[in-house]
């Protein structure tokens, strides 16, 4: 697997964000965010592509990837928001184009929401976004975290193995899962890993959901038709209650497009952003 490095540093209000930047400045600035638990590494094959044309921006959120893992540290997609816009200012961004998956949905709609952030786009690949949320395992751990801290490293690499794996339909590259699952090993990344599943409280999409028909920027909501982490009739609920929305199934596809129709994807991508260059 081709490497991908992250190699820019801010300094965050919740820990210092690793983050890059491909493709030629002066182009439209595109933002990728990732989701949980995973990082800017899955958007690596489509990144490359959009940066064929667009100035595009990916980086690991705190918490996540090769950001700063810390104790105590907030974690939570309040903290996601508020960093996010700290982001778009450090970089210089008024209106990029934001691609967000999962987690990083949440993310993406509470910055314009609530602190202001504003878009001339925004894409939502199978985001968390309306209640309720969160896998059966994910809720579990969420509510016995503290449990789930003290397993031996050995048993806690093969429960995220397996939980990770389980966010692809077709299966996932055995160099992918190992790049997708090293952040969340050791003693820093295990502690890691439960602290940022104890701090996902649906409370933060709460706040939000019932503001998506204030909305008024392009939306596109693409949604792997296999997904089995977020159902796929989440698309249709969610395009609802945004106006002008659109919905674009990804067939053959899991919770994790990018690594299982990696292609599929970006030509829906790419579709988007040239309507609002």
């Amino acid at each position: 697997m081709s490497e991908w490095h992250l190699p820019e540093a801010f300094p965050s209000s919740a820990g210092e964000v690793r983050w890059a930047e491909l493709g030629p400045r002066g182009q439209d600035p595109v933002v990728l965010l990732h989701g949980t638990p995973f990082s800017s590494y899955v958007w690596r094959a489509v990144a490359r592509s959009l940066a064929r044309r667009h100035h595009v921006f990916v980086w690991d959120m705190p918490g996540y990837g090769a950001s700063e893992q810390a104790n105590g540290q907030d974690v939570s997609l309040g903290a996601q928001g508020r960093v996010f816009t700290e982001l778009l200012a450090h970089w210089g961004l008024d209106r990029p184009l934001v691609v967000a998956h999962d987690f990083g949905g949440a993310v993406s709609l509470r910055a314009h929401l609530l602190h202001g952030a504003d878009y001339r786009a925004l894409a939502l690949v199978d985001p968390v976004a309306l209640a309720p949320w969160g896998s059966p395992f994910f809720r579990l751990v969420g509510q016995h975290a503290e449990v789930f801290e003290q397993l031996p490293p050995a048993l806690h690499g093969a429960l995220v193995r397996e939980y990770v794996s389980s966010a692809s339909s077709a299966g996932l590259h055995p160099a992918v899962l190992d790049r997708l699952v090293r952040p969340w090993l050791g003693e820093t990344g295990q502690a890691a890993f439960y602290r940022q599943i104890a701090q996902a409280d649906q409370r933060f999409t709460d706040e939000v959901q019932d503001r998506y028909g204030e909305i008024g920027i392009p939306v596109v909501v693409c949604w792997g038709q296999d997904d089995t982490w977020i159902p796929p009739a989440k698309g249709p609920e969610l395009v609802a209650r945004i106006p002008g929305a659109r919905l674009e199934p990804i067939a053959g596809a899991g919770h994790l497009v990018q690594e299982d129709a990696p292609a599929e994807l970006t030509a829906a991508l790419l579709a988007f952003l040239h309507e609002h260059r």
